[in-house]
């Protein structure tokens, strides 16, 4: 039974991955920032095979705890930069702990013999800062793949700025480590959405699906999404979490980064879905995803059922 290692594997995706590895019967390490809040990671006892699940506490900033946590692993999957758009101080909330988080994790790996495979959450944004708008020099209807130039915005969010730089961060250690002892795959999803498998109320993913559904915009940035009629596309959860486990579990990936995408729909579409009405626009594909489908077996699920997922738990 081989153990793996989610940093970050208590959120809205984190849960899903843990989840997927319960199932197919590793053990499986969680870790989580603040061991004390159990309310952020109680509903993880629920699930099948929960007593192979193991909760401890880590702030990837810190080194030497770092490297305990993934001492006895086989597989490592890094999802724990936190995802927020109302940010005070980007600096200490986001580019410190994604981009020298990045750098100790990277350091980390390099020094554990056991690891035979590494799998970073990255984004759309280490492809395209802009999204959901599209990218310098195309237009919202033209498709964007792996083979496109990648793209940063210094006004966008700084969320976005950050995982592009951690993912350029991940890219230059696989460049210049040419003969590491295991493998590093990326995957790069877009607008992830569906069902949360916890009561948690603080997963900027459902809450950005709550706002949608409700027509509701707290900051300018989702003002925006509806002044433009933005076209978001999205990804479902669930599809996400089995393209991290295929990713961790099959060989001869290393340095490849992967686009997660299903479907995009403009916002106004996203509302009627998500209020189970019928869209008016037909889907398109903007980023598109056949690399992962060709290389993970991914079929990914149809916008309108990842947001009725979602609106049945209301």
């Amino acid at each position: 039974m081989k153990t793996v290692g989610i940093i970050g594997g208590a959120g809205f995706i984190g849960s899903y991955i843990t989840k997927k590895f319960l199932k197919k019967g590793f053990n499986v390490k969680v870790s989580v920032t603040d061991i004390k809040k159990s309310e952020k990671y109680k509903h993880l006892f629920n699930l099948e095979n929960s007593d192979n699940l193991n909760i401890s506490s880590l702030r990837v900033e810190n080194l030497e705890v770092l490297k305990d946590f993934i001492s006895d692993c086989e597989l490592v999957i890094h999802g724990g930069t936190p995802f927020q758009l109302d940010v005070k101080d980007p600096q200490t909330e986001l580019f410190n702990p994604t981009i020298k988080g990045t750098e100790n994790f990277l350091e980390a790996i390099s020094e554990t013999p056991s690891i035979e495979k590494v799998v970073f959450i990255a984004s759309v944004a280490a492809w395209n800062t802009n999204f959901p708008l599209p990218s310098h020099g195309k237009n919202p209807t033209d498709t964007f793949n792996e083979n496109d130039k990648k793209y940063i915005n210094t006004e966008s969010h700084p969320y976005a700025q950050a995982k592009f730089m951690a993912n350029q961060t991940v890219e230059k250690f696989t460049k210049d480590h040419p003969t590491l002892h295991f493998e590093i795959t990326s995957v790069s999803p877009v607008g992830v959405m569906g069902k949360s498998l916890s009561n948690r109320e603080d997963s900027t993913s459902t809450g950005l699906q709550f706002l949608f559904k409700n027509n509701i915009a707290p900051n300018p940035f989702v003002q925006m999404l509806y002044d433009t009629n933005a076209e978001f596309a999205i990804v479902d959860v669930i599809d996400v979490a089995e393209a991290i486990f295929k990713a961790a579990t099959i060989s001869g990936l290393h340095g490849k980064n992967y686009l997660l995408s299903s479907e995009t729909y403009p916002i106004s579409d996203l509302n009627l879905m998500l209020n189970h009405q019928t869209p008016k626009n037909k889907a398109s594909v903007v980023y598109e995803n056949t690399m992962a489908r060709n290389d993970l077996g991914i079929q990914f699920r149809p916008v309108q059922e990842t947001l009725n997922s979602y609106s049945e738990q209301l």
